[in-house]
């Protein structure tokens, strides 16, 4: 894993011995935003770095990289705005484990969601090769290879994926020709009814487009594509299926069960089956579940988790190495690693528990947020964060 930094010297002599001195010609790149300290999923990112808290029993980045592989990828930039060991660390054994280069591209400050494409520049300026770029919060299945046919299709300078909503005056929406793609402007949350087309976080883009961006803090959505819009340089491709920001707890939690219902269709076999388990259920294999459980729909259970007997889990994701007990009753939770839930407590209503956190017996939750390393001995009857 090599460490690019803004003002670091010599920047492509390290990428080139980072690489082991391969001279096999690049096939494509990609560049993941992952950006700051992910404050929305505290306080499970107090722990690890939000790119790497498990979704659905895999780090929430390798969703995507793995993605980015099959679809002929060599080479993945992580843009960071903090420096993460622990990140580095986990990207040095999938490297090896996915036969694959990874850099860390450092931020000393924010760059935006531009900025940090100027700033790893020269990693993409040696090749005439299209390359992605990700949000770091995006789950869905990622239609990588259908987005270089789409953007080789049309022959222009960038292709963004756009997604369905309900509800689009959230959102800022994507005004295009629905016939060939081409995007005409962007609409900052409408008051009235303009396109159900928003913006999905993921794109593609020739490295031409390298020259548009500067070195500073820089709003890709904002500064660069209305121009390139303008100039018909830019087009949408809809993503078909299942999309969600799980950047924090509530939308964490509806990106599982959209998660595990894709699984439903494409991997049934990976779904856990047996007595007491409801619909949708992802179980690691080190996970021990007791008698008379009731357990799903919707809920992923991480590796080395105990559950005891007759507790009820729906629409949960249980971390590693936790333990709920008897007689506990779980719902719209994510409870953190090797936390202990107490017997006979009843927690919903998007309550999180950051790592190592103990659950007294016989408590309510309502709600709660609680920070790591914490015992609560009293119930939590409205939604607040426990320090």
């Amino acid at each position: 894993v090599a460490t690019l930094r803004r003002g670091g010297s010599a920047t492509s002599r390290v990428f080139w011995e980072a690489a082991g001195g391969r001279t096999e010609r690049v096939k494509m790149k990609a560049l993941i935003l992952v950006g700051g300290y992910g404050t929305r999923l505290r306080p499970l990112t107090l722990s690890v770095p939000k790119p790497l808290v498990d979704f659905c029993n895999k780090p929430i980045l390798l969703h995507q990289v793995e993605a980015l592989v099959k679809a002929g990828v060599s080479h993945v930039i992580l843009a960071v705005s903090y420096m993460s060991e622990m990140l580095e660390k986990e990207m040095k054994e999938q490297e090896q484990r996915l036969g694959i280069r990874i850099s860390l591209s450092h931020e000393k400050e924010p760059l935006g969601t531009a900025g940090p494409l100027a700033l790893a520049h020269e990693l993409f300026a040696d090749s005439s090769e299209p390359f992605f770029v990700l949000n770091s919060d995006v789950i869905c299945e990622f239609p990588f290879q259908e987005m270089v046919r789409f953007h080789k299709h049309h022959g222009k300078e960038g292709t963004i994926v756009v997604t369905k909503v309900e509800e689009p005056s959230k959102y800022g929406v994507v005004i295009y020709e629905a016939e060939i793609g081409r995007i005409h402007r962007f609409v900052e949350k409408p008051r009235v009814f303009v396109s159900n087309k928003i913006n999905a976080g993921m794109y593609i883009f020739n490295p031409t487009v390298l020259n548009r961006i500067q070195l500073r803090p820089t709003s890709i959505e904002k500064e660069i594509f209305p121009v390139m819009a303008q100039e018909g340089q830019l087009y949408a491709m809809e993503l078909q299926g299942f999309w969600m920001d799980i950047g924090q707890p509530k939308d964490f939690l509806t990106g599982m069960c959209m998660y595990l219902q894709s699984l439903r269709h494409k991997a049934p076999d990976r779904l856990h089956q047996g007595p007491g388990i409801v619909g949708n259920v992802l179980v690691d294999p080190s996970a021990q579940i007791g008698e008379k459980c009731a357990i799903g729909p919707n809920v992923t259970i991480g590796p080395g988790v105990v559950i005891e007997d007759g507790v009820r889990i729906k629409r949960c994701t249980i971390l590693k190495d936790s333990r709920i007990r008897s007689h506990s009753w779980l719902e719209s939770c994510i409870i953190g690693w090797s936390s202990d839930v107490g017997q006979w407590v009843r927690m919903e209503n998007v309550a999180v528990l950051g790592e190592d956190v103990i659950v007294k017996d016989e408590l309510y939750l309502n709600g709660a947020n609680v920070l790591p390393h914490k015992s609560i001995a009293d119930s939590v009857p409205e939604p607040k964060i426990i320090m």
